[in-house]
């Protein structure tokens, strides 16, 4: 196990392990258990009563969260024609076609945060399946990231859209802002994205869908919510 930090340790000491916390408590503890000195990213786990190995219990999509992600997201659109047009005037930091193609494949170009795609655009940025794959930004339609509506998606995207997707482990991972919100606009992004989660409930999923929903800083120790408050 690797060796934690007197800040670490001081801050696991204040969260009780065992204890479903109301989301109230639990966010107000998530500012108490910081640890760097920077303003850190506030993530959540959300364990789900899926199996993720049947097609059929696949939980992914896309939600905007009303207090955004309290960073600036950098897209880069894959488009031409009127479309490409439409993305620069939305305000898409990049925009172009195979010549970004090449400079991801060739340079390792990775300058974003937001990867949109016109569906005339896919058999080109298949290519980067490798490269955006892992790092969860291969555009995708269940996420609204290929569309025709570039100009809607790059809104999305700069005002706080968080994507979600089950891993192999059944769980989800989302960031809900920083710690800086406070607890009001952090529930307030919480509670969004749980409501998001809530209708990607899969038909084929029986018994408790939220089994556990686990909170920390980027740095600091996790801290449990009551599973039964959602």
């Amino acid at each position: 196990m690797a060796h934690r930090g007197k800040k670490y340790q001081a801050a696991i000491a204040k969260v009780d392990r065992d204890k479903g916390y109301s989301v109230d408590d639990a966010l107000k503890l998530v500012a108490e258990t910081k640890v760097a000195k920077f303003d850190e990213t506030v993530d959540i786990a959300i364990a789900l009563g899926v199996d993720s190995r049947k097609t059929d219990q696949m939980v992914r999509g896309a939600v905007t969260l009303p207090q955004g992600l309290g960073k600036e997201i950098r897209t880069v659109v894959f488009a031409k024609g009127k479309a490409e047009k439409q993305a620069k005037e939305a305000g898409s930091d990049f925009v172009g076609g195979e010549e970004l193609v090449e400079k991801i494949l060739t340079e390792g170009w990775m300058d974003f945060e937001s990867v949109i795609a016109t569906p005339d655009m896919m058999s080109q940025v298949s290519k980067l399946g490798r490269v955006l794959g892992p790092r969860g930004l291969m555009p995708n339609p269940k996420t609204g990231t290929v569309t025709t509506d570039v100009a809607k998606a790059v809104k999305e995207a700069k005002q706080g859209k968080v994507e979600y997707k089950l891993d192999k482990a059944g769980i989800v991972h989302a960031a809900i802002g920083k710690v800086s919100f406070g607890p009001e606009r952090l529930a307030e992004n919480l509670g969004v994205l749980m409501e998001a989660l809530r209708r990607a409930k899969p038909a084929a999923a029986k018994g408790v869908y939220v089994k556990k929903v686990t909170v920390s800083t980027t740095m600091g120790p996790g801290i449990q919510i009551d599973r039964n408050i959602f």
